[in-house]
């Protein structure tokens, strides 16, 4: 039997530990009374935020409640509100066809930033297309380590190898969300890690700057890093789930 090429993450020094608190706050997230009633509510508030701090990360920052009137039309923020709102239906497909997914969330990010005949193209670097093919076999059933290592490595990659013209990170954060999403780990998507980026962005750039070295070290930056941020992404489901609830009091 092969061994799992992620495996090995698990054993650098405080990963596991820092993966099973990250799972925990998220399970007891997941229990927050306002879903029960307003789901709905929470999951569109937590696409909203998610789709700022993606753009606010590409360098595109705008306040949220501009974006929430509708007054802003930057190209970059309406791509990260229409890759945000196509996550759930991208799901079922993530797992089996995940080029094709990616192909689909730059063509989303993109629209309007760059040429047509690059939405949805990746770059034509044969390194790159390796490496997407291995990104693309580790999502397609390859590792069977915790879902938030799997987006942590998906986030992470993605991010190093920019294999897309105009805002790939955005493309680079939705396929993270994806992995959790599609796994059943937050199937709802109401885990808001992009705004746990944002809120540490200084740490987001030093962490993905040392996972592009591939030393155990900067692996292990980038990991505790992204478990941190889905922490305070998980942290939102209870802010915004006690808005909702006192809103409808």
């Amino acid at each position: 039997m092969t061994a799992d090429p992620l495996a090995p993450l698990l054993a650098l020094a405080d990963i596991a530990p820092a993966v099973e608190r990250a799972r925990d706050q998220v399970d007891q997230a997941h229990r927050h009374r306002a879903l029960r009633r307003h789901g709905g509510q929470v999951a569109a508030e937590v696409s909203l935020r998610s789709a700022v701090a993606s753009a606010a990360l590409e360098g595109h920052v705008h306040e949220r409640e501009a974006v929430r009137s509708g007054t802003v039309t930057d190209p970059v923020l309406q791509g990260a509100l229409r890759v945000a709102g196509a996550l759930p239906g991208l799901s079922e497909l993530w797992p089996k066809a995940p080029r094709q997914a990616l192909a689909r969330l730059h063509v989303l990010a993109a629209r309007d930033v760059v040429s047509e005949a690059e939405l949805g193209r990746p770059v034509a670097d044969p390194v790159v297309a390796a490496r997407l093919d291995g990104l693309a076999g580790l999502v397609a059933g390859g590792t069977k380590v915790s879902p938030l290592v799997l987006a942590a490595v998906v986030h992470g990659e993605l991010l190093n190898l920019r294999p897309f013209a105009g805002p790939s990170g955005v493309v680079a954060r939705a396929a993270a969300r994806l992995v959790l999403i599609s796994t059943g780990f937050d199937p709802r998507g109401l885990v808001a890690v992009d705004v746990g980026h944002r809120e540490r962005e200084p740490e987001y750039v030093g962490a993905a700057g040392a996972f592009a070295t591939g030393t155990p070290d900067g692996l292990r930056s980038w990991l505790r890093h992204y478990m941190a941020a889905v922490e305070v992404g998980a942290d939102q489901i209870g802010l915004i789930g006690d808005e909702v609830l006192a809103a409808a009091s």
